[in-house]
């Protein structure tokens, strides 16, 4: 594909569009880095980005051919901003779509598998991508994080079910790859690292980096639920607490050859990604 023309990048701070912008920079392609507060990013274009404002969506759109498009945040309902949104991308000459989904959520499931559904009705050239859980929700800014920082706990509903967590860089890496191969993929792309990991595993292994001890807390369904609904709205909270339940039953139980096969090298495992950002300091 021609590298020419120039892609958005909606989520440009955040922890998969801030990595893939930056990958896209330093692989020479021209980047609009789309978030609320046009925020710099070296070697990008900054432009104020947000879904709620269709204001702003023309002046990020306009030159644009290709968009890594990132849902917003605990919206029970993307498709609802996202969907006029994608067909306004469509009219001003975008060609080829990446979508950010998650791999609990399938296309024509909730949230944004309503916006994966029609994506293929809407691009000829486009692709999903459906990552496990993030590593660095145990190492940034996430719950998980903050838990284990200040109590030493990760507190799931997840009981010993495991995931293929996968590092935001390997994302970022796939991403690229599907916004800049000649051909787009024209499929949804599981992500994940290179074990299946329970959350006592997780629980061990960043104790065992960290120096101190780390416990994994067994909640129940009800008891994640209702703490995540301090944090979210009702709807939002009792999916999330759903897909932890999902865990429990073996539903990310699983892992994909899909980073290895689009980037030519393995996917990062838990352990090193800890000590990068934790120790190393990223």
């Amino acid at each position: 594909m021609s590298t020419t023309g120039t892609v958005l990048v909606t989520g440009a701070t955040g922890t998969t569009g801030s990595r893939t912008a930056a990958r896209l920079i330093a692989a020479g392609h021209r980047v609009r880095a789309a978030s609320r507060r046009a925020t710099p990013l070296p070697g990008a274009e900054p432009v104020r980005f947000d879904w709620y404002d269709p204001g702003t969506h023309g002046p990020a759109l306009e030159g644009a051919d290709r968009v890594h498009l990132v849902p917003p945040v605990g919206d029970g309902d993307p498709a609802a901003v996202m969907l006029p949104f994608l067909r306004r991308a469509r009219a001003a000459g975008v060609r080829r779509v990446v979508l950010l989904s998650s791999s609990a959520i399938p296309e024509g499931g909730p949230a944004v598998g309503a916006v994966h559904a029609a994506l293929p009705g809407l691009f000829d050239e486009w692709a999903v991508l459906r990552p496990s859980w993030f590593m660095q929700n145990f190492t940034g800014t996430h719950a998980h994080a903050v838990s284990i920082r200040e109590e030493g706990v990760i507190m799931t509903a997840a009981g010993s079910g495991r995931v293929g967590f996968v590092d935001a860089d390997d994302i970022a890496a796939v991403a690229v790859r599907a916004l800049t191969d000649d051909d787009a993929p024209g499929t949804d792309l599981i992500l994940t690292g290179p074990e299946a990991l329970g959350y006592d595993d997780v629980a061990a292994i960043l104790g065992d980096v960290l120096g101190r001890p780390v416990v994994h807390r067994r909640l129940t369904y009800e008891q994640m639920r209702d703490r995540l609904t301090a944090q979210v709205p009702p709807d939002f909270a009792a999916m999330l607490a759903g897909m932890d339940r999902a865990i429990a039953d073996g539903a990310e139980d699983r892992t994909t050859d899909v980073v290895e096969r689009l980037t030519g090298r393995p996917p990062h495992g838990f352990r090193a990604v800890v000590e990068r950002e934790l120790v190393r300091g990223g």
